[in-house]
Parts: C-alpha cells; structure tokens; sequence
C-alpha cells in the first residue's frame, strides 16, 4: 500500500491537469444538489448519503490542490473528463485507506497482543474521524447566525470591510439563490446540447453585475461583499502539502475567472466561511482583538439564552446566575428550572485548532480541555452547588430567587460556539465525568444543536423527554454528529433494548430531520415535521394531557408528562381511548371512575382518576391508590393523575422509591377486592365488576366503598 503523502502527490498532479475544473463542478453538482418535483422528499435527499458520494472536506482538498496553478478553463472532451472523474474517486478512496492504515494496523497489533489500549485516546488515530466526520452544522444556520454572532461588530466590519453582517448575509444568500435557478436549468440545456460540450462549469460562474440585477442590491456592495471572500490574484495555496494542512479555499471559497467572473463551487463553504472568517479578519487588528474576543464569548451565551426561551419561556431561563453565599463558585452561564428539574448551561467559545487535527495528541487533549471538559467541571460544581437546601441565586438582571427544594434531576449542556469535528467521538473517547444520583450524565453540544433542538422539540416535556433520553444514552450510542441522533428520535422515540451495549447510527438517519430544516428555514415544498413522535400523539388524548401538564408544570405531573413520552405509538392510543372512554361515563352519571395500565420494564405504572371530588378529598383518594397499585406490581415508580369529566387535567402525584416489603400493605393486599379497571397496553380496559356499598374500595385506601370513592 502506497503511503498518504505519496497519493497526496498523485491527487495534487491530477486536480491540476488541463481542464480539471469541469469534472470538480460535476462532483460538486452531482453530490451537492437535491433534485426535486413539486414538493421535496426524503428519497430526493438519500443520494447525499451514498457513500459513493464526495464529502464537502474531500471536495474541499480538490479545490485547494486545484488552485496551486493557474487554473486551464479548456473543456476537455468526454474521454478525458470522465477519466478524471475515475481517477479522482480511485485516489480518494486509496488516501483514505491509507490515512486509516496505521490505525488498523495498531488494532490488529493490540488484538493479537491481547492488549486492551484504547487506539484513539491517541491524537494520531483521530486525524481520520476529524476529516471524514460528518457537517455538525446546516449551511443556512452558518449564513443567518453569523447575523447574531456579529452584529456587536457592525462598526468594525463598516469600517474596514465597508458592508454590516446583515449586508454580507444578504449578498450571500442572494448568490445562493442566483445558482439555484442556474441550477435547475442546466440538466435540460444539457440534454439539447451535443456530448461534446456537457460541462456543468458555467452554472457556477457569476458576475457582480448580474448578482446586483438579480437581487435589487447595491452594485458596489456587492462588489465589497463578493471581494472579501476572493482568492486574491497570485495566491496557489503552497502552504497546502497534507490533508489537514490549512487550505486558503476553506475560507476564500470564491475563484476569480475571466471577464469579470467568479466561481463559487461549494456554497456550504461559503456560509461557513460567513460564519468563522470575519472573526479572524478582526484578529489581524491588535486594537480590536481583545473587544472581538469578548463579543464572540458574549454571543454563544446570549444565543443560549434565546433558544432555551423560546421552549422554557422567559420566567423560567436566567443568565449569568451567581451564588452570593457559595464563595468561589462560577456562575452559571444559563438556567433553566422547570418543576423539579434544571439546565445548567456552560458556554465556551473554543474550538479544534488546526494544529490538533493533525494529530498532535497533546494539542488534541489541551483543545477538549479548554472546550468541553473545563465547561463539564464548571456545570458540575455548579449543579452541585444547586442541591444545597435553601440556596439563593442572583441573575444578571439582579432577580433574586430560590432554587427548588426537590429537584430531581440537573442536566448539564455543555456548548461549544464552532463546529467542533468529531465532537461526539472525542465526547465518548475522552470526557471525564461524576456519576451522581441527580445531576445527569453531560449532553456536549454544539449552539447549531441546540438551535435545532429548539426549533423541532419547542415544548418543555418533549424537549426535555429527548435530554433524558440522550444523556441516558451517552456511552452507548456513537453517530457522526449529534443531528443523526435527534432525528432518529424523532422518528422512531430514542430507546434501545438493555441488552444492547453500543449502538451506532448512520448519517442517512438525519434524512428526515434535514428535510423538515430546510423546509421550516429555507421554505422549501415539504413536510415540516417528520412523521414520528411529534405526529403521531398530536390529536390524541394521551397529547392533550401532556400539552396541559406542560402550560402548568408541578413536580407530580411532570413525572408523569416524561412517562407518556416513553409509550409507543400503539401504547399512547390505546390509552387515548381508555381515558376517553371513561371520561365520557364520568359525564354521563357523574361518578368516579377509574383505570391502571402497566409502564416500562420495571413494572412502573399509572393510575388515572376521573371525578369531580373537592382536592382534599381526591388527592388522598389518588394517592392511596397510587401507593397500593405501586406495592403491588413491586415498582420503582408510580403515577396517578386525577381528571375532570371533561377530560382536563387537575393535578398529578409521582411517588419514586424503592419497594420495601410491609406488613400493612400485604393485609390491604389480601382484603382488597378484584375490582377495578386495568388495563393492558396491547388491548382494551377490563369491565369492572360491581363493588358492594360495604366492601373495601378498591382505591387501597382500607375504608368502605360508601365512604370512599362512593362519595
């Protein structure tokens, strides 16, 4: 097997052969657009996950070893262009097999040897995963929060570069739009065209003045906006020797051409350059540095801030929470409490230098440290802090509050600013964490993440279902990043079987969750929500109790709201019609009713009561009865909810301890009547029989039916 540096070589010879820019725009029109009819699918986007496909990293290296000569625009004829097409996927392939080489063969060593090292706690065998991993971010999220990111640096950017992040965000997104009509003409322009001139070439070609006409913006802006991202005349990339060398088309992602035109072959790299470039352009001034610093360290926190509100709403998310009586402690950058559960949020602004992903193991380390593990020991010691009874907080508006008494379970988010390569994999390969009873394992996240958790979990019980799901999970599952995770959970409920011990989730998962993004941020023709978890319960019973569990949140029915989150979709629906079906006979003779159904493994459960009874009397009722059904099925947990005949919701209980063997419970047990509706999650609710006036009711109380639930 040849070795990295020398199919580098090869691969170098060959992008800059005569004519190779017309087979680099076919790889960048055939792996980078989705072709659609009408309105945009799933199957339409599957394409982007063949593994034939070039990732954006690969075209990327294509375009830098590109441009280290003077570019040759001849069209080859289709011979030659095809052959460079087969050549460039043959070298491809060999550089990655031989980048992955010395990995496999320190595996195979350790195998033999019996050895149980772990290969990629060393920096080395990471370079792989680094280049190869998949987009942590959507192209648009780059373009519309470089707006957020640097708006505090408007007046350096009008200054020096002569336009606002708002003016260049709207030059670029212009330009995307201009080659998406160019886009959807050129397969029919070439099918009337003779072989001999198939080239996809001129679809990427632009001009000032045509992107000025068809945008309505101004000529000159254009021209200030087009020029910051151009490769200036004469430069040839020569710094560019090895795969994870920096590589100038990453951030002048635009080539000049001739009479007065550019080319832009990946629009992804375009937007993310949007989105990191201008903050480097700001570091170059010495006078400016330390203000940039401070405002890109102020956006993460602030943008944090923004999205936990728009699910949590204001009244329950502070900024820059401090411990007035816990000396020395770090303030937390955001909180969220909600019921007896918080986010303890820890920004940084950090990212994977280039120097680390080249595999030097201490710059690796010494980056993770610096991004998530310092953010991790800081949440930490805040949740922590958290459960000291009768601790104060003090927000950054001055706000003083109390933290709950009873909080059950901390979550602790710790969010990196910048797409973070391979973030999951050094998350699972490196992080070092406490376990604790109530504060969770960590959820490492990227604000891009967050962004789109936000987006498509909007509400509190479903976004924090998936946190406690996700951080339940956080050994065992490995993805690409962490959108194939969320999407696979909104399509199918994040949940595996115990007897698995590692899964692994493949890129084409985020398919659905891709679609519905572009469609909510980009307008396109499509489904908004994948057809799943938030579908599926939507105009059922079991939904309708959740959405009111969550306008007001207690303790009790919080519980429950993350119980039903766990039922499948036949579970859910058979209970919708339990419910609904007693609650319907509660109207009609208006009398108590009620049902018990089974939850989860460890035989945890739920009681639901429906009566129109005074709290006092109804919350004990509920209660008792909880707490017979609990010792019975010899659960961990269980939950009651109490229902008026018209099927709102009045309040819930939550009773969480272990069970205990007692006498008392056993003779309520063995004088209780069979009575009562319970029912099965794969059918329908028993009849109940008919309770004699004198015989103990069966709500485990120990009284008489008549001075009882009768009443």
């Amino acid at each position: 097997m040849r070795t990295e540096g020398q199919v580098f070589q090869e691969l170098s010879s060959l992008c800059t052969s005569p004519g190779y820019v017309h087979a680099l725009a076919y790889f960048c029109f055939r792996d980078s657009i989705i072709p659609y009819v009408d309105e945009m699918r799933v199957e339409d986007t599957m394409h982007l996950f063949s593994p034939e496909r070039l990732i954006r990293t690969e075209t990327s290296t294509l375009i830098g070893l590109m441009i280290q000569q003077k570019i040759d625009w001849t069209l080859p004829n289709p011979r030659d262009t095809q052959q460079y097409i087969d050549k460039t996927e043959e070298l491809l392939k060999e550089l990655h097999e031989a980048m992955f080489a010395p990995t496999i063969d320190q595996m195979k060593s350790l195998f033999a040897s019996g050895d149980r090292t772990n290969p990629f706690q060393k920096g080395e065998n990471l370079r792989e995963p680094i280049f190869y991993c998949g987009e942590s971010a959507y192209s648009f999220q780059f373009r519309d929060l470089s707006v957020p990111k640097y708006k505090s640096d408007n007046a350096w950017l009008e200054q020096h570069k002569k336009f606002s992040i708002e003016q260049a965000r709207d030059v670029v997104k212009a330009l995307i739009e201009l080659q998406n009509e160019k886009f959807t003409d050129a397969l029919p322009e070439l099918a009337n065209r003779n072989n001999s001139e198939w080239t996809l070439l001129p679809y990427f070609l632009f001009t000032n003045e045509e992107l000025s006409k068809f945008s309505g913006l101004d000529t000159t802006l254009v021209e200030c906006v087009v020029n910051a991202f151009v490769l200036p005349d004469g430069h040839e990339n020569r710094s560019f020797r090895a795969i994870d060398d920096f590589n100038v088309a990453s951030a002048m992602p635009i080539i000049r051409a001739d009479e007065g035109r550019f080319l832009l072959l990946e629009q992804y790299t375009l937007q993310q350059s949007l989105y990191e470039s201008p903050f480097f352009w700001m570091l170059d001034d010495a006078t400016y540095r330390e203000t940039a610093f401070r405002n890109r360290g102020k956006f993460v926190e602030e943008f944090s801030l923004a999205r936990l509100q728009t699910v949590f709403g204001q009244k329950s998310v502070f900024s820059n929470v401090r411990f007035p009586n816990v000396k020395g402690k770090d303030e937390i950058d955001t909180l969220v409490l909600f019921g007896n559960r918080a986010i303890v949020v820890q920004a940084k602004s950090k990212r994977l230098t280039l120097e680390a992903r080249k595999g030097n193991d201490n710059l690796i380390r010494n980056d993770f440290k610096k991004s998530v593990q310092d953010s991790y020991d800081q949440a930490a010691a805040c949740a922590r802090a958290l459960l000291i009874p009768n601790q104060i907080l003090i927000a950054n508006d001055g706000t003083r509050f109390e933290v709950p008494q009873k909080l059950t379970e901390i979550y602790l988010f710790c969010v990196v600013s910048d797409h973070y390569p391979a973030l999951s994999f050094q998350v699972h390969e490196f992080l070092k964490f406490e376990e604790h009873d109530k504060v969770q394992p960590p959820f490492v996240l990227d604000i891009f993440t967050l962004d789109v958790m936000s987006e498509m979990l909007d509400t509190p019980l479903y976004f924090l279902s998936y946190v406690n799901r996700r951080t339940g999970y956080q050994d065992k599952i490995l993805a690409g990043h962490e959108l194939t995770v969320l999407s696979y959970h909104l399509k199918h409920n994040l949940w595996f079987d115990k007897k698995y011990n590692l899964i692994q989730l493949g890129d084409d998962a985020a398919a659905d969750l891709d679609l519905s993004m572009l469609v909510r941020r980009e307008g396109r023709p499509g489904a908004r929500t994948p057809d799943g978890i938030l579908t599926r319960l939507k105009h059922t019973r079991v939904g309708a109790i959740i959405a009111e569990i969550e306008s007001r949140p207690h303790p009790g029915t919080i519980n429950l709201g993350l119980a039903l989150l766990k039922l499948s979709e036949n579970a859910a629906v058979n209970l919708s019609e339990a419910i609904d079906s007693m609650t319907r006979r509660s109207s009609i003779d208006r009398d108590h009713h009620d049902l018990t159904i089974p939850m989860g493994e460890s035989r945890d459960g739920l009681t639901v009561h429906c009566n129109n009874a005074s709290i006092a009397i109804a919350g004990p009722k509920l209660e008792n009865h909880c707490l017979v059904r609990k010792y019975k099925a010899r659960a961990e947990r269980w939950y009651g909810i109490c229902l008026a005949p018209d099927a709102s919701v009045r309040f819930g209980v939550s009773l969480d301890f272990p069970w205990v063997q007692e006498q008392n419970m056993e003779r309520i047990l063995r004088e209780m009547p069979r009575t009562g509706s319970t029912m099965n999650m794969a059918s329908s609710v028993k009849k109940s029989h008919k309770i004699g006036r004198n015989e103990l009711c069966p709500c485990g109380s120990g009284r008489k039916y008549k001075k009882c639930c009768l009443l």
